[in-house]
């Protein structure tokens, strides 16, 4: 029975290095854009912003050199295969007559993405304009897009792929028998940009998070009581809230260079530590500076899309809402599974969670080295 156990230990544990390390290196980027949509008249003035490596992915070509970094000089190259790739791939119909795309400007904002500013420009001023979104179909899947509608009532959305498409009224249109109780509309639900919206982002950041919840494994796989496992995710929580916090808010900001490889090494590091440890008492002495540097991690989601200052309170406390949740919903179904096998086996407490352990310490360190090699 040990031997067999064993063997379904390992088993179990190869199949999730099988299943992790082919993703991404990073797993911080939670799909996320931000898009300002201004309706006056006939014209409807976009301004995009998206992480440097989804347009990457969207438009590989804009990469001239192919060394995976976007300079100014190939965003300036790249409007052409911008204005194709990104504004082409939105559709902006004025009363469901098509309106032409045009780009006013492309470039590199500070924290990691591509601003992409156009107009779109219909024959004749519009009752209601309304924004599809194919782009989409390009995108990873899961992707937010937090729009900003701004016409006759500024109304903020959350776009994704089942839900690609709403409507506004230019801040010019007439009543003249067309419903115009709202400044934006959309088909189906509506979910909003407040802290609700965010607080879903960060429960699906969290839940593909791959790095953080190998990170909490590895945390509980030891022994120890509940109060000390409480004290370990409290830590963690408390940390990476700090950090979260002061690089929202453009306090302090590590390059992602430094960040993402250190947290692969935190993930390696409680992996090893695990094969000398009996308790997970006092581990939380640990945990918190760890969380300290997956903060940063968690940041990286919302800085990328470079939101506007006012609008940041209210994603942070919504995200960070959302990642303890997610990380409770994980938790709950974790610990009770560690310790139902536990208390009724005895192989898992002699070779499973060694077995256990050691996946952990060697996807922190693959991870480690991919990130070092990514730059």
């Amino acid at each position: 029975m040990g031997a067999r156990a064993l063997r379904v230990t390992l088993v179990l544990a190869l199949a999730l290095v099988a299943l992790l390390f082919p993703r991404s290196s990073s797993a911080h980027a939670i799909g996320l854009s931000s898009g300002e949509y201004r309706a006056d008249g006939k014209t409807v003035q976009v301004k995009l912003t998206f992480a440097r490596g989804e347009i990457l992915g969207v438009a590989p070509e804009i990469d001239a050199d192919r060394d995976r970094v976007i300079m100014p000089h190939e965003v300036a190259a790249g409007r052409e295969i911008l204005e194709k790739k990104i504004l082409g791939r939105l559709v902006v119909t004025g009363d469901a007559a098509p309106c032409s795309a045009a780009v006013r400007d492309t470039a590199l904002t500070e924290q990691d993405g591509i601003l992409v500013e156009g107009t779109f420009t219909c024959a004749a001023e519009p009752h209601r304009f309304e924004i599809a979104f194919p782009l989409f179909d390009d995108l990873p899947r899961g992707h937010r897009h937090v729009a900003r509608a701004i016409g006759r009532e500024t109304v903020d959305e959350v776009v994704f792929a089942g839900h690609a498409r709403f409507s506004m009224e230019p801040a010019a249109a007439e009543a003249s028998g067309v419903d115009t109780r709202g400044g934006a509309s959309t088909s189906g639900a509506k979910p909003k940009v407040g802290a609700p919206g965010f607080v879903w982002m960060g429960v699906e950041h969290i839940l593909t998070g791959y790095d953080h919840l190998v990170f909490l494994l590895g945390l509980v796989l030891v022994r120890g009581r509940l109060r000390s496992v409480l004290a370990v995710v409290t830590a963690f929580t408390v940390a990476h809230s700090i950090t979260l916090a002061l690089s929202t808010l453009n306090v302090w900001t590590p390059r992602p260079s430094l960040v993402e490889p250190a947290i692969a090494l935190s993930i390696a590091y409680v992996g090893i530590e695990n094969f000398f440890v009996k308790s997970v008492a006092g581990r939380w002495r640990i945990t918190f500076p760890f969380g300290l540097i997956h903060g940063f991690g968690f940041a990286g989601a919302l800085l990328e899309i470079d939101l506007p200052r006012e609008r940041i309170p209210t994603a942070l406390l919504g995200f960070n809402v959302g990642v303890e949740l997610g990380q409770l919903a994980v938790l709950a179904v974790v610990l009770p599974a560690i310790h139902m096998v536990r208390t009724r086996t005895t192989w898992f407490e002699k070779r499973g969670v060694r077995v256990a352990s050691f996946a952990v310490a060697a996807m922190g360190a693959v991870w480690f080295v991919m990130r070092v090699a990514a730059g």
